[in-house]
C-alpha cells in the first residue's frame, strides 16, 4: 500500500533533507506539545507489530502543499536532518467542559524542530502566538482554490485560516525552511499524555496562581506535573514572567527540557506499557500531516534524539518584543535582523551557544527551597564532545541541559 513521501521540493540554499536508509542504528526523541510527536514516534516504533495499525488509525491526517506519493519506506535510522512543525491547538470542542465553550480554533502554540543534516543537534523554536507575520495565500481545505494571502496578522490566525497546511505554509515563508512534517494536538492530548509519561519535574522560585489556566502550586520548589496540571502550567501566561506570551514561552521550555531529561533518563524507552499508552493517548488526541502516516516514517525519525547529548538539544524563542506600535500595536513584533543570523545558524546546521538569558518567565539558577516532589537537580555538564559554538546574541533560550525555573509573575 502506498503512503507519502517528505516533499520533494526544496528551498535554495538549504540542503534537502529526508532520505530513509536500512542501515545504522537511530539517533533521537524529539519532544512536546513540544516534544509531543517525538515521544509519540518512539512509541509507535516499540509496538510496532502488536497494534501499529489500530494507533495510527485512530489518528486524523491532514495533506500538506507539495506533498508526493511514493512507495514507504522501510524501517531504518532516518539518513540526514529534518524540520517538523508541532502546533497545540486552542480548540474546545471535543475537549471537556470543564474548558468552557469556544467556537474559535487558533494555534496556541507554534514550535518549529529542526535536526542537522549529521543529527548532532536539534533546535526548538517556539514562534509566539500574538506575533504578526504574513500569511501567505493558503489552501482551502475542501481543495477548490486558495485564501487569499494577508500582509499582516497573528500567527495564531493560521489554523482557523486555513488549517495546519496554512500554519505550516506561514512557518516556511517565515523562516525559509521546507518543513515536510507536522503535527497537531489538543488540550486532551496534553492531558493524557503528560500522564503516561509518568509525569514532568517543574521547578518555580515561588508560588504559582494563575486563575485563567487553573494551575495552582502554593510554594516555590519543584513539582512533578501531569495531567490537567501539565496543561494548566503550559498554557499559564498571567502566572509566570511579565503576564506575556514571551514570558510563557520561556516558562514552558522549563517544562520541555526537562521532558527531553524526563524520557531520556528513565525507563521510558524500554517500558512497554509507558510506551503504548504514550501512542494510544497521542493517536487519539492528534492531527498528523500525510507524511506521518506510514509507522516506518514515524519510526525512523523518532529513532533520531536518543544520541542528541542534552546540551545540544536548545529551545530558543523566535526573536521578538513587545511594545511596537503599528500593525504591532498590542501584539509581538518580530527583531528581523537577530532572527536572520538565527536560521542562518539553523539553515548551515552550525551549532551555536546563547549569551543572552532564557527569557522573561525562567532563571537560570534554581533559587526555589525545596517543595513538594522536591530533588536535587544534578549538575548539567556539557558533553565532552561538544565543540565550541558562537553565541547568538540577543536570542534567548536554553538547552535540554540547563536546569531552569520557571520565573512567577509576582
Amino acid at each position: 500500500m502506498s503512503d507519502l513521501r517528505p516533499r520533494s521540493r526544496s528551498i535554495d540554499g538549504i540542503a534537502r533533507h529526508g532520505q530513509l536508509r536500512r542501515s545504522r542504528p537511530a539517533v533521537t526523541v524529539l519532544k512536546f506539545v513540544g516534544a509531543a510527536l517525538a515521544v509519540v514516534a518512539v512509541s509507535v516504533a516499540s509496538v510496532a507489530g502488536i497494534a501499529v495499525s489500530q494507533i495510527t488509525n485512530n489518528a486524523k491526517y491532514v495533506a500538506l502543499p507539495g506533498e508526493t506519493q511514493g512507495p514507504p519506506p522501510d524501517l531504518g535510522s532516518f539518513e540526514g536532518g529534518f524540520n517538523m512543525l508541532i502546533v497545540g491547538s486552542d480548540t474546545r470542542a471535543g475537549q471537556g467542559a470543564q474548558f468552557g465553550k469556544d467556537d474559535g480554533v487558533l494555534n496556541d502554540v507554534t514550535m518549529l524542530v529542526h535536526v542537522a543534516a549529521d543529527q548532532s543537534n536539534a533546535v526548538a523554536v517556539s514562534i509566539p502566538r500574538d506575533m504578526v507575520v504574513p500569511i501567505p495565500a493558503c489552501p482551502r481545505e475542501d481543495g477548490k482554490g486558495n485564501y487569499n494571502a494577508m500582509s499582516a496578522q497573528p500567527i495564531n490566525n493560521t489554523l482557523a485560516y486555513g488549517g495546519l497546511a496554512c500554519t505550516v505554509l506561514t512557518v516556511e515563508t517565515l523562516t525559509g525552511l521546507d518543513i515536510p512534517f507536522a503535527a497537531l494536538i489538543t488540550f486532551q492530548g496534553v492531558i493524557q499524555m503528560s500522564t503516561a509519561v509518568g509525569g514532568v519535574p517543574v521547578c518555580i522560585n515561588g508560588p504559582l496562581i494563575d486563575k485563567y489556566s487553573g494551575i495552582s502550586l502554593p510554594k516555590a520548589g519543584t513539582y512533578t506535573l501531569a495531567g490537567a496540571d501539565a496543561l494548566a502550567f503550559l498554557r499559564s501566561r498571567h502566572g509566570v514572567g511579565d503576564g506575556s506570551d514571551l514570558g510563557r514561552i520561556s516558562s514552558q521550555q522549563v517544562f520541555l527540557s526537562s521532558l527531553v531529561r524526563t524520557v531520556k533518563s528513565n525507563d521510558t524507552l524500554t517500558n512497554f506499557t509507558k510506551l503504548y499508552g504514550i501512542a494510544t493517548a497521542a493517536s487519539q488526541n492528534m492531527t498528523l500531516s500525510n507524511s506521518l502516516k506510514n509507522v516506518n516514517t514515524m519510526a525512523s525519525l523518532a529513532l533520531v534524539l536518543k544520541g542528541i547529548p542534552l546540551d545540544r538539544i536548545t529551545f530558543v524563542q523566535y526573536p521578538s518584543t513587545t511594545g511596537v506600535g503599528g500593525v504591532y500595536s498590542g501584539k509581538v513584533a518580530p527583531l528581523k535582523d537577530i532572527a536572520t543570523a538565527l536560521f542562518a545558524k539553523i539553515k548551515a546546521d552550525e551549532p551555536f551557544s546563547l549569551d543572552s538569558g532564557t527569557g522573561r518567565g525562567s532563571v537560570t539558577e534554581p533559587s526555589a527551597a525545596p517543595g513538594p516532589s522536591a530533588a536535587p537537580a544534578p549538575s548539567a555538564s556539557p558533553s565532552a564532545s561538544t565543540p565550541p559554538a558562537d553565541a547568538l546574541t540577543g536570542v534567548l533560550g536554553q538547552t535540554a541541559a540547563d536546569y531552569t525555573c520557571s520565573k512567577v509573575n509576582n
